[in-house]
């Protein structure tokens, strides 16, 4: 077949003692993935590349096996043979009297004959008998076959062995070599991840003219960024990346980063938020206000209450969108939370006669 059968496991990505039957089922996950109607124009040629290779590997190597099978029990028959003619040779000889008697060298007379004279004719076919065909040995799923296929002694004939050549060297040239993705950053700041935008992002990638030459050629994209979206997040566009002679044209890959922001630093869908407190106002009373990711203004009052260092206050549902998991039933709408931590400001210095009024006043405290 002029492919060695180690390409043919690699292909269908399964082991060499793979049973018929789980040959069968890698075949047809395999199929599904990389039928060539199933993916878009920019990855049709990979596609269809795949659905071939997995197609003929899956072919030959049922082949093989079939072949295993049906020689395994030509064998066997073989065998049978042999063993018949040596009961009939042992029968006929010796002094035992038949019907038919025995000739004086001891030979069994012509009527005992036919039977091995039929094995012999078996064993060597005329050469004008008809090639023989595959048929689906005892114990496995018989399967149509359109063309007859030549046995010879090193395997298969070349009934479509040009078939299967044709389908590994594409193979070979659009799936083994594709152009190395070309990447990008996108800087996002924290509002426009919290209300989404659009950014449209160019970038110059390399382009293979007619006549083989590389050229730089200038690109403009519009990514869409969602609500909610998060650093690390990745767009990407098939085939739209460097290109390189010989080979499929590589990805543009957009990866989203964040901006550092001022006053907000986010923790998952929770926004952080750190305000520092005098000591006297954390012990006697605090009004503060502040804006909120989406600009609104709100205040806070502490009047009974004594803020404590690491103090956290918890704001429900003013925290970043949350992103909707694909196929689930999480709404759009839904938001974490806005997380006020306080930090008490402790004085650096103090008289004695503060000490002093602290001192009697805190140990009169509970």
């Amino acid at each position: 077949m002029g492919n060695p059968p180690e390409l043919y496991y690699r292909i269908l990505n399964i082991s060499r003692d793979t049973s018929p039957k789980e040959i069968r089922a890698a075949y047809k996950t395999l199929v599904r993935q990389w039928h060539p109607d199933k993916h878009p124009p920019s990855s049709k040629n990979e596609a269809e590349a795949r659905f071939k290779a997995i197609t003929e590997a899956y072919e030959a190597l049922l082949d093989q096996q079939e072949n295993r099978a049906a020689f395994g029990a030509r064998g066997n028959v073989d065998a049978v043979d042999e063993k018949g003619d040596r009961t009939a040779a042992a029968g006929g000889g010796g002094g035992a009297t038949t019907t038919g008697g025995v000739g004086g060298d001891g030979r069994a007379p012509s009527s005992a004959m036919p039977r091995a004279q039929g094995a012999e004719k078996k064993k060597a076919p005329s050469a004008a008998a008809p090639p023989p065909t595959r048929t689906a040995p005892c114990g496995t799923p018989a399967r149509e076959f359109k063309k007859p296929v030549l046995y010879s002694s090193t395997g298969l004939g070349e009934a479509a062995g040009g078939g299967r050549r044709r389908a590994f060297a594409e193979f070979s040239s659009c799936v083994v070599r594709k152009a190395p993705p070309l990447e990008r950053r996108v800087e996002c700041t924290l509002e426009e991840l919290c209300s989404g935008c659009k950014k449209e992002v160019k970038y110059t990638r390399d382009v293979v003219a007619k006549n083989g030459l590389v050229s730089k050629k200038e690109e403009t994209k519009t990514i869409r960024v969602k609500p909610g979206w998060k650093k690390g997040m990745k767009v990407t566009f098939e085939g739209m990346g460097d290109e390189r002679p010989g080979c499929l044209p590589g990805d543009a890959v957009f990866t989203i980063s964040e901006r550092k922001h001022r006053v907000f630093k986010r923790k998952g869908n929770d926004l952080v938020l750190k305000a520092e407190v005098p000591l006297v106002s954390a012990l006697t009373g605090w009004s503060f206000s502040f804006r909120l990711i989406g600009g609104e203004k709100m205040s806070y009052t502490f009047r009974d209450e004594v803020i404590s260092p690491g103090y956290e206050k918890v704001v429900a549902g003013e925290g970043m969108p949350v992103v909707a998991a694909a196929g689930g039933g999480e709404k759009a709408a839904a938001r974490g939370d806005l997380r006020v931590k306080f930090d008490v400001v402790f004085p650096k210095n103090l008289t004695g006669e503060q000490r002093a009024g602290l001192a009697s006043i805190l140990r009169a405290c509970p």
